[in-house]
């Protein structure tokens, strides 16, 4: 058996002795005023009972025995009640593998699909309980498909495409499983008017224009469920037509009948289960039976006399719901076959039927087998799971793990599509109890996948009470005289008795005598107005933040009005007890906001506030006014220690500075050390005491480098490089050369910009020639001064000869 356990809440509480000061879970159990350990642990998952005889003070309540459970603890209580739920596998049998074409068939009973298959779950108010549920489709899983046709005059022509159906569909369903079986069933209408007409010749032919037709019906079976392909070709053959007066048909009665008249009429197995319904027509549903004068619901219940529907005319049509939860509970789904002219009906009323599927009939139904095999595929590639009544304040809620890492949650969680054989999902399913149900009684509830057979079945077992309330003693001399029964550490006080010890009956809870002993002395006021007096005794009040209490025997104390610091209580370093501050190790002060650690006060050369103040409380107070800051050592009107130390160790080192005079006078106070380089020189890392580097200048520009240093034992020591680094003086010759070559250098670099743009110009101007001497047009006539050196004189004589 395999068994889960939940996990247990609790509410985390403030550091440093501060209570929590906002509203937390706890308060949930505080405000509940739980009177017993029973009624505590429906509150919330995270209360638990303080079962300590002493664990209440003076003035506090039953009821704060109740509390969250890491705060109970906090307070001291060594035993506490905090039962938990849990889950036990109660049968865990592993998912069936096999193969269509193996040698070992299984019975339908003997296949496994889903994993667990029964379960015990113990569930405690406010505490979920998860379980993880597998499905895996199983190759070669048996079919049984039930072909329920209407018969009305319209199809008569798809009447003879089906009588081949049994041969042709058994060799196609084949191909699936190697074990199917299929049945026939018939529809028409209900018998009487206004549905068909009542004349007795159209009782016996309902079809005009000599057509040969049979008596109308309501719904016969004409063949249970059978693996011989050839019976339901011929008993089918053998059908005829019939007839009736609306265009509506009596479909539902129809499909009610199949799905209740189970095994010994239809041949049910424990197998898929499906129904293929066949029309060309919409369908009655419950309240048309009102037309002819049918007035009494359905009953869901098998009335099948020699296979024939015996009470159509009794019963009314069953509703769209009641069909529902008769398929569900019969694990059938339906594939609904009708013409195009009706498939918008039939999609609403498959969105109303869930594992059903839809498909287009030609109008002589010649497609109805690729149609069952596509419906059939589509219907077994998903898995629904669907969860019987729940009892009262139970919830739960699916999550599913589906192929190819698709997750789905709330509406979706429920369900997996494209599921090939073979293929397996699973589910977390959650379950929560909000209370105990009455009677707290052991309840059961199943878990299945709709259309298919097998189903989880879990027991709900419920926490309404403690372990230790079976312990209880009745009478209990210590409930003030047997006035109660002492359980779980209280007294659990009879009908009528009131009190931490039940030691006041209801009529006598107050009186002058009894509010006297709840007043301090030399005072008027009851329970100091901070609780109620009952039965002699003070009982204090209880706060919003459940963190915060009154005690006492007259609720004189509390735990949340001492000294604050900082804005926290006893400055987050101690405990409020009775509005006095107890503080922790290392702090005292009315609101312990004092240190006694002088860690804080350390300045870097590890002196208690760099010896120039006093620690107090851990702060440092300077004594000197130019120090300041968190240790003293902070001086903003100071030379810096460089500055300061400058003279001294210049007039030492080099014989010379502002104090050369004076310099065995008042430069003797460090020892100094010379080094030759400055890589000499100590670093910080080399030392355990503060070490500052200086670099400083002379009046010649000289540099000269040292290091200063107050050891441990308050020594002041000087290192210092013991040769000046002074600058040189410029290199006169390279200079010179260099601004003679930079003025040749210019002069040549503006020679050339010149010579260029020169040539620039030259170059566009006769580029400007000869395009005006190109565009140049020279006049062609003659000079009027010009006259030619010729002169040609005509003989008169002459005549061509």
């Amino acid at each position: 058996m395999t068994q889960f356990s939940g996990g247990e809440g609790g509410r985390e509480g403030g550091g440093g002795g501060e209570l929590v000061s906002s509203l937390s879970d706890g308060s949930i159990c505080i405000k509940a005023n739980a009177q017993s350990c029973g009624e505590c642990i429906q509150v919330s998952e995270i209360c638990g009972w303080c079962t300590d005889e002493t664990f209440l003070s003076e003035g506090e309540s039953k009821s704060a025995r109740c509390d969250d459970v890491s705060y109970l603890k906090k307070k001291n209580c060594n035993n506490i009640e905090n039962p938990r739920g849990r889950t036990d596998v109660i049968q865990n049998k592993s998912v069936t593998i096999r193969n269509k074409d193996g040698n070992i068939k299984l019975k339908p009973e003997e296949i496994t699909q889903i994993q667990p298959q029964k379960l015990k779950v113990t569930l405690r108010s406010g505490e979920p309980q998860t379980l993880d549920l597998k499905f895996k489709r199983a190759e070669d899983y048996p079919i049984d498909l039930y072909y329920l046709m209407d018969l009305s005059f319209s199809m008569k022509d798809d009447l003879e495409n089906v009588k081949n159906l049994g041969t042709h569909l058994m060799r196609e369903m084949r191909e699936i499983t190697s074990d199917f079986r299929i049945g026939f069933g018939s529809f028409v209408e209900k018998t009487v008017m206004p549905y068909i007409s009542t004349t007795p010749a159209r009782l016996i032919n309902p079809c005009s224009n000599n057509e040969n037709c049979t008596s109308p019906f309501s719904y016969k079976n004409v063949l249970k469920l059978t693996s011989n392909g050839e019976k339901f070709n011929d008993l089918v053959s053998k059908q005829q037509i019939s007839g009736n007066l609306d265009s509506p048909e009596g479909g539902f009665d129809a499909i009610m009948q199949v799905a209740v008249c189970e095994v010994s009429q239809i041949g049910w197995r424990n197998v898929t289960r499906l129904l293929v319904f066949s029309t060309d027509a919409g369908f009655h549903f419950a309240g048309d039976g009102k037309l002819g004068g049918i007035v009494l619901p359905n009953d869901g219940k098998c009335h099948l006399e020699n296979d024939v529907y015996s009470m159509s005319h009794y019963y009314d049509y069953p509703s769209i719901a009641h069909l529902v939860q008769k398929l569900s509970d019969h694990n059938i789904q339906t594939i609904f076959a009708v013409t195009e002219e009706f498939q918008p009906v039939y999609q609403e009323l498959k969105n109303l039927i869930p594992k059903s599927a839809v498909g287009t009939l030609s109008s002589n139904s010649s497609n109805v087998i690729k149609l069952i095999i596509d419906a059939y595929n589509s219907l077994s590639s998903e898995v629904i799971l669907e969860n019987s009544k729940l009892p009262e304040g139970v919830s739960i809620s699916y999550k599913a793990f589906c192929k190819n890492g698709v997750q789905g949650t709330e509406d979706n969680g429920r369900k997996c599509t494209n599921i090939s054989i073979g293929d397996e999902v699973s589910f977390k399913i959650s379950i929560e109890s909000q209370k105990c149900p009455s009677g707290g009684k052991p309840e059961v509830i199943t878990v299945k996948p709709l259309g298919f057979n097998e189903e989880v079945s879990i027991e709900l077992n419920f926490i309404c009470d403690c372990e230790c309330a079976k312990k209880g003693e009745p009478n209990s001399p210590k409930c003030h005289g047997g006035n109660g029964i002492f359980e779980c550490g209280a007294c659990k006080c009879n009908e009528g008795r009131i009190g931490r010890e039940c030691e006041c009956s209801k009529d006598e809870v107050r009186s002058d005598d009894l509010d006297a002993n709840c007043r301090k002395p030399n005072s008027t006021d009851i329970c100091s107005n901070n609780g109620e007096c009952l039965c002699g005794t003070c009982e204090c009040k209880k706060r919003e933040n459940p963190a915060e209490v009154y005690s006492g025997k007259y609720c004189e104390c509390d735990n949340f009005n001492c000294d604050r610091s900082g804005n926290l209580l006893c400055g987050g370093h101690g405990r409020c007890e009775c509005r006095k501050c107890i503080c922790d190790a290392n702090y005292t002060g009315n609101a312990c906001e004092c240190s006694l650690d002088e860690s804080t006060c350390l300045a870097k050369n590890g002196q208690l506030c760099n010896g120039r103040g006093k620690c107090e409380c851990g702060i440092c107070k300077c004594e000197d006014p130019k120090f300041q800051g968190p240790t003293c050592e902070v001086c903003p009107t100071c030379p810096g220690v460089c500055t300061e130390h400058k003279d001294c160790v210049q007039c030492r080192a080099f014989g010379d500075g502002e104090k050369k005079e004076m310099c065995q006078k008042e430069c003797s106070y460090f020892n100094l050390i010379k080094v030759k380089e400055r890589k000499d020189l100590p670093q910080p890392t080399d030392q355990s005491f503060p070490l500052t580097h200086c670099k400083e200048k002379d009046a010649n520009d000289c540099w000269f480098y040292y290091t200063y240093a107050i050891t441990k034992n308050s020594t002041k020591e000087v290192f210092v490089v013991e040769k000046l680094d002074c600058p040189s003086g410029p290199d006169i010759i390279p200079i010179v050369a260099g601004v003679v070559a930079g003025i040749v250098l210019i002069g040549l670099a503006l020679l050339l910009i010149w010579k260029l743009l020169m040539i620039i110009h030259d170059r566009r101007e006769f580029a400007k020639f000869e395009k005006e001497k190109m565009n140049a047009k020279w006049d062609t006539g003659e000079n009027p001064i010009y006259k030619s050196a010729v002169t040609t004189v005509v003989n008169p004589k002459y005549e061509g000869k």
